[in-house]
């Protein structure tokens, strides 16, 4: 049983969590996060800690960044958006249980002081912004990373705030 409470967005993404690890969930059931819900992942994340796993989407971005300002200290994890793709539909419930324990297997805690080690440069350097396939670049070395995909800014923001290191970063690419 895993100690910290997921955090999700749907039963189905509880269901599907399931099917991989034996866990507590709680689901925000969309966007609204209404007060009941925003007080029992309180609960959660003071006695037990929370991990973060919404859709890689739009909307389960705006749903992580809102919950990260509620609960500053509350772990996140990512499963990369080609894993988490299928019948025209794109969410956790989509994803296999392998890509699901991948993803918790690799969780970052955002830190509000940025580590400013990377720059636009880098990515640009390294083709993860500015040309063409730097989308698709951006997926791969996030799913390695474990930070989840990002545009160029976004990405930045989470190689700066996850405790992402040089090394790390250069292995990532040097895997591509």
């Amino acid at each position: 049983m895993l100690k910290e409470v997921i955090v999700v967005e749907g039963k189905s993404d509880i269901q599907r969590i399931h099917q991989a690890i034996e866990a507590d969930c709680i689901a925000t059931e969309g966007f609204t996060l209404r007060k009941g819900v925003i007080d029992q992942i309180r609960v959660a994340y003071e006695k037990r800690g929370i991990i973060i796993l919404t859709d890689p989407d739009t909307a389960g971005e705006r749903i992580r960044r809102v919950l990260t300002k509620k609960f500053p200290n509350a772990q996140h994890a990512f499963v990369p958006r080609d894993e988490a793709y299928a019948n025209d539909d794109i969410g956790i419930e989509q994803a296999s249980p392998k890509s699901i324990l991948k993803a918790l297997s690799v969780l970052h805690t955002e830190s509000l002081v940025s580590s400013d080690e990377f720059t636009m440069g880098d990515l640009v350097k390294h083709g993860l912004s500015g040309f063409p396939n730097s989308a698709d670049k951006r997926a791969a070395v996030g799913a390695i990373l474990g930070i989840g995909y990002g545009n160029g800014k976004q990405f930045l923001y989470r190689l700066n705030h996850y405790g992402i290191s040089r090394d790390e970063f250069e292995q990532a690419v040097s895997m591509l």
